[in-house]
């Protein structure tokens, strides 16, 4: 069958109103086949819009089909309802082969009130011609000024080709619930589950693991709801929509960003996470309350920011693997004792789950700007390690390698997640555990004769570790400059030393990674450069770049300190290079920016620091992933002249 739009392939008017339920519909109902297809759910607070579009991912996942999605979070905890800037739901982006990013425009929408509809409307978040299934209550509405904002808002959306199917969704609900607000949710889940041939076994045990536990009434009454939404969407609906899923003999799990750097943490043997909770951050805290004491871990909640990173530190200190977890503002008021940790060489690992800045920001959005402060927020000099991982899969395996290389090497490593992986699922290949990822037992053996606290190798910066407790390796801890017998000492030479062998451990591990690889070709006409969660949408807009016969690649980068070798030598071979990130800079020609006062994407600062070569960068801060569409624009702007076919 021919892959079309759905509402342009149909032959309907912008608006029509199914409740009314023509004769016949099934005989007439049409099957849409996509290779993939963009769905959201959008409510008022609190309506589960989110629940919704979770579970609706996680069963599409599991039955085969590439999954990612991206909540869509209100600033504000409770936002007064009906209004454009307090939506809130989910964004899926389900394919027949792997989904990387959340794509570009949405195909279908549920919304559960028109001005949630409109506010994703004036972002240009809807393709042309998107089906929307829109709670119909508010058209008849008692209040004459909810009324005429209903009109508005359906003459405003009339402009567009978009298809607006009207869904008695209050009504509906009403009939198996008291207060509809509570049940609109699972009546849009069982709409999904139709349209999209959802297996309707698994939605119900993707709803049992999620209220089930509440209690079996509960569990019920959402079932309810479902078959439902289900019931009506087949008596109504011309049309559905085939998305095949290509099911794996591989075993896979479904799980956010959040979820896989807890997973992680377990794997890596992780004994303790002191954290205070912050957006984004704080569902891995809920994740690990669950199941931590499982493993032999502490959640400890402490009484704010600073005070999280004092207990992972003293933790970490006597001898636990620990770590803490926070977002922007949390990173800077723990910046003390990091420092501290530094300076004692004590292992730790923190997590950054970045959002928007500066201050408290965008509390619920994605950004990338904390590169900068994590290389450079602590006074002094004070290297460390920074690993960003790129998908869900890779949060996992960050916190692995994070806890090794803080133990190997004692430093401070930070892993920089963000706001688009932390409540983003994905589908992975089910991890195969390995014991040589846990920690090894504690060496509480007495310490050799004459060996030193900072016992360091002139050549690797590296020492052995002292645990508090063994025989003959009593010694005072302190943040001061010290030297080798962790003596405060302030002599020039020992404070030279002391610094260059905290930093040469840096240049050791660099020396054992390996290059990043080219997406693309190794040489060209514009490589494009990212990191963190852009990888999935950058390498898309490559691959479209690519079939219209440009010369361009990507280089992703995991390690942000120490950078990867290789990295001069592979922007050395394309004639531009550019990165791409969510943070911010100038644009070259806004009024009074030139060459000298120009401020640069972070990590263009960063590589133009390093390598000397002229990197140009493209950024933006919308709140929101950056979308293959627009970075494909911004690659064929910036390319050079004379490149491509």
């Amino acid at each position: 069958m021919a892959t079309r739009s759905v509402s342009r392939a149909a032959g309907v008017s912008p608006e029509v109103a199914a409740a009314e339920g023509e004769v016949g519909v099934e005989a007439r109902r049409t099957v849409f086949r996509f290779p993939e297809h963009i769905v959201e759910v959008v409510s008022d607070s609190g309506e589960g819009a989110q629940k919704c579009g979770q579970i609706f991912g996680a069963v599409s996942a599991k039955m085969g089909n590439g999954v990612w999605t991206v909540e869509i979070i209100p600033a504000e905890i409770q936002p007064p309802p009906r209004t454009p800037d307090g939506g809130s739901g989910n964004r899926i982006r389900i394919g027949s082969g792997p989904v990387t990013n959340w794509g570009d425009e949405t195909n279908l929408v549920v919304a559960f009130n028109e001005q949630v509809l409109v506010a994703r409307h004036r972002l240009g978040a809807l393709a042309e011609d998107a089906i929307l299934l829109l709670e119909e209550m508010w058209a008849t509405h008692a209040d004459p000024a909810i009324r005429s904002a209903w009109e508005a808002a359906l003459d405003e959306l009339s402009g567009r080709a978009y298809r607006i199917v009207r869904v008695p969704m209050e009504e509906q609900c009403l009939t198996v619930v008291e207060n509809a607000r509570r049940g609109k949710n699972m009546f849009a889940l069982g709409l999904l589950s139709f349209i999209y041939d959802r297996d309707l076994d698994l939605v119900r045990d993707q709803i049992a693991m999620t209220f089930r536990k509440k209690s079996e009434e509960v569990y019920q009454r959402n079932v309810q709801l479902l078959e439902l939404g289900y019931g009506w969407a087949d008596e109504k609906l011309d049309f559905r929509v085939e998305v095949p899923p290509r099911p794996t003999d591989r075993p896979m799990v479904v799980m956010n960003g959040n979820e896989a750097l807890g997973m992680g943490a377990i794997a890596a043997g992780m004994e303790l996470c002191a954290m205070y909770p912050i957006t984004p951050a704080t569902s891995v805290s809920h994740y690990l309350g669950d199941v931590f004491e499982n493993f032999g871990g502490i959640v400890h909640q402490a009484e704010d920011e600073i005070a999280a990173a004092g207990v992972a530190l003293g933790a970490s200190f006597a001898g636990k693997v620990a770590f803490t977890i926070t977002s922007g503002p949390g990173l800077s008021l723990k910046t003390e004792f990091l420092g501290l940790a530094v300076m004692t060489e004590t292992p730790l690992v923190v997590v950054d789950v970045q959002r928007g800045g500066p201050s408290t920001g965008l509390p619920t959005k994605v950004e990338q700007s904390d590169l900068l402060a994590v290389l450079f927020g602590q006074p002094g000099d004070a290297p460390k390690v920074v690993i960003a991982p790129a998908t869900i899969e890779e949060c996992f395996y960050a916190m692995i390698s994070a806890r090794r290389i803080a133990e190997a090497f004692r430093v401070l490593v930070i892993v920089l997640s963000d706001a688009n992986l932390a409540t983003g699922v994905q589908p992975f290949p089910r991890p195969e555990l390995d014991p040589r990822w846990q920690a090894a037992p504690v060496d509480l053996s007495p310490v050799p004769d004459g060996l030193r606290p900072y016992d360091w190798d002139p050549r690797l910066g590296l020492s052995r570790r002292i645990i508090p407790g063994q025989p003959g390796g009593m010694f005072t801890a302190t943040g001061l400059s010290h030297d080798e017998n962790s003596h405060v000492a302030y002599r020039s030479d020992v404070h030279q030393h002391s610094a260059a062998m905290r930093s040469r451990k840096l240049a050791v591990l660099q020396q054992t990674l390996e290059p990043p690889v080219v997406y693309g070709d190794d040489a060209g006409d514009l490589l494009v450069v990212g990191w963190g969660s852009t990888k999935g949408a950058i390498e898309e807009a490559v691959d479209r770049a690519r079939a219209l016969g440009l010369s361009v690649s990507s280089l992703h980068l995991t390690f942000l300190s120490p950078l990867q070798p290789g990295i001069k030598e592979i922007l050395g071979r394309f004639r531009k290079v550019m990165t791409v990130e969510i943070n911010y800079s100038d644009e070259p020609d806004d009024p009074f920016i030139t060459e000298e006062n120009r401020r640069w994407g972070q990590l263009a600062w960063l590589l133009r620091a390093h390598t000397l070569v002229d990197v140009g960068c493209w950024t933006r801060i919308y709140g929101e992933p950056l979308r293959p569409g627009a970075i494909l624009e911004a690659m064929i702007r910036r390319m050079p002249e004379g490149g491509g076919s």
